[in-house]
């Protein structure tokens, strides 16, 4: 496949920085919060329910922007949210400075996921889609390109919640709610551009895709993983990956920088004929 021009690459790169920040209330710190403060922690996750809470996300036209993708075939394939890729005229993978990969793209339609075909490239992550096994405050790391730059956040898992997505596409789909424990040094304010990055559990497995996030709340939302299981046998796309090591609140950002200097986590950019937008982690309302 051709390389992008350097010029497009880095262009795209500090427009999408610049573009990223959106409508959301900004903040410093991440809420406190502690299991033994959460009624239910250490209960099994309930199945999906009618009566689950809803949350209204706004997806903004389409527009240059960056958001993050992970790799679970070696022969090409990757995952990202359905909002940072649907509308682009054209995206690419950033692998590594001044270069980045041509992708292909296919989107849900029942879900804000989304694949991209590359060529080949080395490693993927194991997918761990067993909700059933999910625990109510069980950890959860969540890795990408906050404002574009790399950056985690840790949480425990809440519940489950409905998202409601309107404006350049609609869909409804049932999510995981997470109440966001930590980040590491140097991510503050919004996670916008992390939208499409691996969450992953203590044995390193991806659980989730990260596609919202509710600030005034201290939540993350994630694609839940019976979404991603459907996904992924529509689009007819075999998920082959090892875990990464094990993941805790002291190493996970060890562990997601090597995620990304692996080349198995890195940065997607989205190109349009618009000058001005965004490419936000959606907003929760």
């Amino acid at each position: 496949m051709r390389w992008l021009p350097d010029w497009l690459i880095y262009s795209l790169a500090i427009c999408a920085i610049l573009l990223v920040m959106f409508r959301l209330d900004q903040r410093a710190e991440t809420p406190a919060w502690s299991p033994d403060e959460f009624p239910g922690a250490g209960e099994f996750l309930p199945p999906p329910s009618v009566f689950d809470p809803e949350i209204l996300v706004e997806v903004e036209e389409a527009a240059p922007g960056l958001g993050t993708a992970f790799v679970i075939n070696p022969e090409g394939y990757w995952l990202t949210a359905r909002h940072v890729v649907d509308g682009c005229e054209k995206v690419a993978v950033v692998v590594s400075r001044g270069r980045a990969l041509p992708a292909e793209v296919r989107t849900s339609q029942f879900a804000d996921l989304a694949f991209l075909e590359t060529e080949p490239v080395p490693g993927g992550i194991a997918l761990h889609l067993a909700e059933g096994e999910f625990l109510r405050g069980q950890p959860a790391y969540h890795v990408g390109f906050p404002q574009g730059r790399p950056g985690e956040a840790a949480s425990r898992l809440v519940g489950r919640e409905r998202l409601l997505a309107r404006g350049r596409y609609s869909s409804e789909e049932p999510v995981l709610a997470w109440a966001e424990t930590g980040r590491t040094w140097g991510v503050d304010g919004s996670l916008a551009g992390m939208s499409g990055g691996p969450t992953l559990d203590a044995q390193g497995r991806v659980i989730g895709v990260t596609i919202a996030e509710s600030p005034r709340r201290g939540r993350i939302y994630t694609a839940s993983p019976a979404s991603i299981a459907q996904w992924l046998d529509v689009a007819r796309v075999e998920a082959v990956g090892e875990p990464t090591a094990p993941m805790n609140d002291r190493n996970y950002f060890r562990r997601a920088d090597q995620l990304r200097r692996d080349m198995v986590v890195r940065p997607v950019v989205c190109q349009t004929e618009r000058v001005e937008g965004r490419r936000p982690l959606a907003r929760a309302s």
